[in-house]
């Protein structure tokens, strides 16, 4: 929300972590310490996020398990054990506690079949889990985000969206993502990042500058509010 091409790989210097320890789903995200609760707050308020924070979430994306032919209700983090990173409240610019939600790739795309995958009408509808299970997810991953804010605006956020080649369910690549000040409804400023990113992916189907597959993974994942100005100049001919 990992599958990497050498050629890709190489382009983008990207390293991707390959392994979270599965006890974090059980024990929570307690571990950032003061570098993140300096940098959290509750939807509706703002503080600057400090450089340690931003730091910790530069690891990048893990693989996750894919698609499933049923969907089950994943463990979330202990209740109050993730901090969000505030940018900008009032712009709806939050980051996930990378320790809890540091994104998580789908194995079954990768940069030789974008073709048949997320840049294919119709791909990320056939693997969506239903929302009888996200909403379940959804209520447990706000109170491990200790989230006071108003659930009718917040989206249950893929952070490496399933255009963009994200794990469908994994508890690594969902989070509750607070919204900007004043919205209306879940609709958010990621979006537009997500689309963009997404267009610049499928450009190498089409023969034109593409962004690789996974630096577009690592952008998302790592601080979705810069993603797009990096990604611009990172274009493979």
């Amino acid at each position: 929300m990992a599958r990497l091409r050498n050629k890709a790989a190489v382009a983008s210097g990207i390293r991707v972590g390959v392994a979270v320890p599965l006890a974090l789903l059980v024990t929570g995200c307690g571990a950032l310490g003061s570098a993140l609760s300096s940098a959290a707050s509750s939807p509706g308020t703002s503080s600057p996020a400090t450089s340690s924070a931003i730091a910790a979430s530069t690891s990048g994306p893990v693989a996750g398990p894919g698609p499933q032919a049923t969907y089950r209700v994943q463990p979330q983090p202990a209740p109050g054990t993730c901090h969000y990173v505030v940018l900008s409240a009032s712009a709806g610019d939050y980051l996930p506690d990378p320790r809890c939600t540091p994104g998580a790739t789908n194995p079954r795309v990768t940069q030789a079949d974008l073709a048949s995958t997320i840049c294919k009408s119709g791909y990320t509808a056939s693997i969506r889990p239903p929302a009888s299970i996200t909403g379940r997810e959804k209520k447990a991953s706000e109170a491990a985000y200790g989230f006071t804010g108003k659930a009718s605006t917040t989206e249950y956020d893929h952070l490496i969206s399933l255009e963009l080649g994200g794990d469908p369910n994994s508890a690594l690549n969902l989070w509750p993502e607070p919204n900007k000040a004043r919205a209306a409804g879940v609709n958010n400023p990621k979006d537009r990042v997500e689309d963009k990113l997404k267009s610049l992916i499928c450009n190498a189907v089409h023969k034109k500058a593409y962004l690789p597959l996974a630096k577009a993974q690592y952008l998302i994942a790592t601080n979705w509010t810069t993603a797009i100005a990096t990604a611009e100049s990172e274009l493979v001919s």
